[in-house]
């Protein structure tokens, strides 16, 4: 494996961040929160723009109400929200909730298409436990290059759940969404790679919320983060360059019961992690990467790299302890004679089938709790589900490790691995409009790793009707 650091190389940032309490070179840069407009309404307007990632040299961007990236959206449990998505790029996109439970024709994946100058107003009723999302675009064939040239922002879901957690945004309860990226000599996003090859891109160089070789200045002595990979491809088995144990305190989908100790998360693209992390007072240490020691071939080329530093000041505000238990909700078993679907995996084929956009795969009746088998039977995929929660009941015949015992809606399966999946249903009936399940490695999506779900009236699975008009769109 080869190794690889980044250079000390400062970003401008066009889009404004939330300020370190200490100044510190190269600063990580801290999405700010979106505040609602006066009419309640989140305003994310899609927009071409530069951003200098390196010095004095301007880079063509896409962001949401900035040149890169875009705010953080934070909401509670309860909320009625309301978002007004603006198109102002030259081509069609979309913009999906990932991780978030609500109705299909809110959810923003190919069916719902934003037109060049349109806007689109979904909105929905938030009602799930606290946990970290984010939005993407999901235009079918086409998600990897938007999503590559930066639109992406995290989503926050708060609830009534006191934790004891860190929880000053930007200060100790911080955002990191890693993304690897090519350069070309004149500074350029490298786009060739993106739509080509078994993997599309994979980066030579980190960037961490938009920031290339980021460094963050510790103040305080325990800091949460909410890790998201927002790459195409790349996979993240992420730790401490002094090898320091640190806790895992939720997964995608919300909290884990209880805090699990570990050295290092492994993250493939869409997963997330919160964690937390202890400092000693004027210490630095990097956050890296590393790739398995024997990994199984025909997973994607695994490089070593730094992601960013930290920077501890000589005196640290002080934090509470771990707490022991975390208020996640426990893990409900499938009921006896739970339904199972097996959906297995090849080059860019689910069940030995493409993606059509006209075609329904798979009819679950509402509020179902099913046992998912996915069976991986080429090189590397993920496997993402929208709209639910599941647990994972096994991986490869054993039980998770306990860091990803969690609720999650994305799993990763190296070559030859086979998950089961305990997977529980919401009941926002519609059965016209779909829901996706695919990998997210971009790539592998975009050539048609995808199939259709709609939600139904218990009862009535076999009145649904299996084709989509071609070019209907629910909006």
């Amino acid at each position: 494996m080869r190794r690889r650091s980044l250079l000390l190389l400062p970003l401008l940032t066009a889009c404004g961040a939330a300020p370190s309490r200490t100044a510190v070179p190269n600063s990580l840069r801290i999405p700010p929160i979106l505040e609602p407009s006066t009419d309640g309404e989140f305003v994310l307007t899609m927009q071409a723009g530069r951003t200098e990632f390196q010095p004095g040299r301007p880079t063509p961007t896409w962001g949401i109400n900035g040149s890169y990236l875009g705010p953080t959206i934070r909401v509670s449990r309860g909320d009625r929200v309301r978002m007004r998505v603006v198109n102002r790029l030259a081509e069609t996109s979309t913009l999906h909730w990932h991780g978030i439970r609500l109705p299909a024709r809110m959810d923003g994946g190919p069916h719902q298409m934003i037109e060049p100058g349109a806007t689109w107003t979904p909105e929905w009723t938030v009602d799930q436990p606290a946990m970290t999302g984010w939005y993407h675009p999901h235009l079918h064939e086409h998600t990897a290059m938007h999503v590559y040239r930066g639109l992406a922002g995290l989503i926050v879901v708060d609830d009534a759940n006191r934790t004891g957690l860190p929880g000053e945004y930007g200060v100790d309860d911080v955002p990191l969404i890693l993304q690897d990226k090519k350069f070309e000599d004149g500074g350029q996003l490298e786009e060739g790679g993106v739509d080509r090859g078994t993997w599309g891109v994979l980066g030579e160089d980190a960037l961490v919320n938009g920031t290339l070789n980021a460094r963050f200045a510790v103040t305080t002595e325990a800091v949460r983060f909410r890790i998201l990979n927002a790459s195409n491809a790349r996979v993240y088995r992420a730790g401490f360059t002094d090898g320091r144990r640190f806790h895992v305190v939720a997964t995608d989908a919300g909290l884990l019961r209880q805090p699990a100790e570990v050295d290092r998360v492994k993250l493939s693209p869409g997963e997330r992690a919160e964690i937390v992390v202890r400092f000693a007072p004027g210490e630095q240490v990097v956050l890296n990467r590393i790739g398995e020691t024997a990994r199984a071939a025909g997973d994607p080329e695994e490089d070593d790299f730094d992601l960013m530093t930290f920077v501890a000041d000589p005196r640290l505000e002080p934090s509470p302890p771990m707490p022991a238990a975390l208020g996640g909700p426990p893990a409900v078993p499938p009921p006896p004679g739970a339904r199972v679907r097996t959906f297995r995996l090849s080059g860019s084929e689910i069940n030995d089938r493409d993606m059509d956009m006209t075609r329904i795969d798979e009819v679950v009746p509402a509020g179902a709790h099913e046992i998912w088998e996915i069976v991986n039977e080429s090189y590397a995929h993920n496997f993402h589900i929208h709209e639910v929660e599941f647990r994972i009941l096994e991986l490869n015949g054993a039980p998770p490790p306990a860091w990803q015992q969690g609720p999650k809606d994305t799993v990763f399966l190296p070559k030859g691995a086979k998950a089961r999946l305990s997977v529980r249903f919401n009941t926002h009936v519609d059965p016209v409009a779909p829901y996706m399940y695919h990998c997210h490695i971009l790539r592998h999506e975009d050539k048609g790793m995808m199939g259709q779900f709609v939600v139904v009236t218990p009862g009535t699975e076999d009145r649904v009707a299996r084709t989509i008009e071609p070019g209907h769109h629910h909006d």
